[in-house]
């Protein structure tokens, strides 16, 4: 046989080999009634268990045989619901559909508006812009006229005028207006998101070619720079103020100030002792100038132009700002978090700025494609009948409109009677008058939570993750629903197995060794001796204990139940003495006190009455476990399951044929 012969009869019988090896996922590990477990099935089913793939991976043959045997189980127990027809149990059903439904509005709400939300400002927040911007403020009177301007100014940067000029000149915003515009530098969830969006869309050095308009204006807006960002820095400074301690303004003083504090770090003093010794920052003087981590706006700007443009370790020049002059050092960089380090503060972010509007054009879009639409006229009836109603109070006019339609959506019509039993036991709504603004405020939260609940319906059916979430509770709905028929309905516990049950198990109902006693309390020392005193005179213990100032136990007379000797610091203290001695006085938390022992009862078996409840619990705990067992068993004569223990050693590595 050739060389190149022997060569290709290997490689085919290798294709062979593997041809006729099945794939890893498809390896069957169990099977029971013509029911086969895949390694795929048991793999994802041992991973969630167990917190993820990876701390499955490193876990013990001996773990994944014992999780067989259990999912095995699990899963004939499954196949028995199915042959009971759990899916058609009406009570099963609704239970399912109302977790569906509320579980899907939370989901939907996670998945589809905050975690696309978040994730692009993760990546958007990796660089930071340097913009400026000519404003326009908002005039509900001149809104057309005031935007024609402000389009006439953007049209003639765009042949050539000076931004910065235009900006001194006509810009709004008093801020920005006197540096050309310019608003420092900043990155996603810091400024209006529609400023934020023409911003990161704009290449640095070009002005955005359409008016922006937010909240505070029209916007045009010129990037002047991006770069990576940093996202915090750690510094220290000494700072020469400007305004002395009485008030007056000496700023020939601060710059000699600032000047010897040069010297003194040119001559090698340390940058924490030469704060301490100078700095007029009260809040960081004594942490040697240290202001811990700070972000971007956070620092006036010539400040923090400063800081960031550091490396690790190096001082900067003499740095002004109106607080006067300052020297800073750089301590340390913040590096950029993973997005699950991230992920809380981006979805605070995203709360405090957009949430609103990003949930309002999802419900918006939900209504569309379900048709919603409300009825004005019915809501001006339900005011005509009711302008003098308090919600809670029978409604009126319920004749006429109680069962026309307030609003709609695809599969669904809230008649009045139904959205008044909705606001009765609201109780933002509840004991308030009828008007429109409160019907339609009530609209809208009704309806956007059904939009969501019945977007939730069918969301299975287009998200694979959530199909797997429902999936899985109703096979623990399914579970339980079995564990009530076949084991805790069948639990039946009577005095005759509760006495025979504490008589087999007894000797694990033990009393431990107690002790009884008596305290005198008082909050002084003076006093607590005085009665001491009194004690070796020959006074009674129990006299004196009467008048404890321990309020806990003044109606006791200063007497303590038995307890444990480990229960406490007295029981153990007394559980030293004999029964009828006290102990010298001793300071314990708020006063003074003097324990004498009572009793001292050894330990010993509970008699039944002591131990009925434990005996109870028991006997409940060993008769589930019994018919459990015979449950199981039950299921294993019926299914006849066979678990395929060496094909488990593959588990979790999918290079092992």
């Amino acid at each position: 046989m050739s060389y190149k012969i022997s060569v290709l009869f290997a490689f085919f019988l290798t294709l062979f080999i593997v041809s006729c090896t099945p794939e890893h996922s498809k390896i069957v590990v169990a099977e029971f009634n013509e029911t086969a477990v895949t390694m795929s099935e048991f793999e994802d089913a041992y991973s969630k268990n167990v917190g993820g793939w990876d701390v499955a991976a490193k876990d013990s043959f001996e773990n994944y045989k014992n999780f067989a045997d259990l999912y095995v189980n699990f899963r004939m127990k499954l196949k028995d619901a199915n042959e009971r027809n759990y899916k058609n149990d009406s009570a099963l059903t609704a239970e399912l559909l109302d977790y569906k439904k509320k579980v899907g509005s939370s989901f939907i709400l996670e998945k589809y508006l905050v975690e696309p939300n978040i994730k692009d400002w993760y990546e958007k927040r990796k660089v930071e812009i340097r913009a400026s911007h000519i404003m326009f403020r908002h005039n509900p009177a001149k809104e057309d006229s005031i935007k024609l301007f402000a389009q006439s100014i953007l049209d003639s940067i765009k042949k050539g005028s000076s931004f910065e000029e235009m900006a001194k000149k006509y810009s709004e915003d008093q801020y920005s207006k006197p540096k050309g515009g310019d608003i420092f530098y900043f990155t996603a969830g810091q400024l209006p998101y529609e400023f934020e969006e023409a911003c990161y869309k704009t290449a640095a050095d070009s002005v955005h070619p359409a008016l922006v308009n937010t909240t505070f204006g029209y916007h045009i807006i010129k990037v002047t720079e991006n770069q990576p960002r940093i996202p915090k820095v750690h510094a220290s400074h000494i700072l020469a103020s400007f305004v002395k301690p009485d008030g007056t303004t000496d700023s020939l003083g601060a710059k000699l100030k600032i000047d010897s504090v040069v010297a003194a770090l040119k001559a090698g003093e340390s940058f924490g002792n030469v704060a301490k010794k100078f700095s007029d920052d009260p809040g960081s003087k004594d942490k040697e100038g240290d202001l811990g981590f700070f972000e971007r706006r956070m620092m006036i700007p010539e400040f923090e132009e400063a800081a960031f443009n550091l490396e690790v370790g190096q001082v900067s020049d003499i740095v002004t700002t109106n607080y006067g002059y300052h020297i800073i050092k750089m301590l340390e960089k913040g590096t950029y978090p993973s997005f699950d380090d991230d992920r809380e503060n981006l979805k605070n972010l995203l709360k405090r700025s957009r949430y609103n509007q990003v949930y309002n054009e999802l419900i918006n879009e939900y209504k569309k494609i379900y048709g919603f639409s409300v009825n004005e006229t019915i809501i001006q009836q339900i005011i005509g009948y009711n302008d003098t109603t308090v919600i809670g109070e029978e409604l009126k006019g319920v004749e006429e409109i109680g069962n026309k339609t307030i609003f709609s959506y695809t599969s669904h019509i809230e008649t009045v009677n139904a959205f008044y039993e909705k606001l009765r036991r609201d109780t933002e709504f509840s004991g308030k008058k009828f008007n429109t603004e409160l019907i339609n405020k009530a609209v809208k939260k009704f309806s956007e939570t059904m939009l969501l609940e019945e977007k939730a319906l069918v969301l299975d059916k287009t998200d694979a993750q959530f199909a797997e979430l429902m999936q899985d509770y109703q096979n623990g709905i399914f579970i339980f629903k079995l564990q009530e028929e076949e084991v805790w309905n069948k639990v039946e516990i009577d005095s005759i197995k509760l006495h025979a049950f504490y008589e087999q198990n007894m000797q694990k109902y033990v009393l431990p060794e107690r002790v009884g006693f008596t305290e005198i309390f008082a909050r002084k020392d003076s006093v607590i001796n005085h009665y001491y005193n009194l004690l070796k005179a020959g006074d009674n213990f129990d006299t004196l204990a009467a008048k404890t100032e321990r309020l806990q136990i003044k109606d006791k007379k200063g007497k303590y139940d038995l307890q444990a000797i480990d229960a406490s610091e007295f029981a153990k203290m007394v559980s030293k003495l004999n029964v009828g001695d006290y102990t010298e006085p001793f300071s314990n938390p708020g006063g003074f006190s003097i324990l004498k022992l009572d009793i001292k009862d050894p330990s010993r078996l509970k008699t039944f009455e002591e131990a009925k409840a434990e005996v109870s619990g028991g006997l409940q705990e060993s008769e589930s476990k019994r018919l459990e067992t015979e449950y199981v068993d039950s299921l294993k004569k019926k299914y006849l399951p066979i678990i395929n223990y060496d094909e488990l050693r593959k588990a979790f590595n999918k290079n092992d044929n």
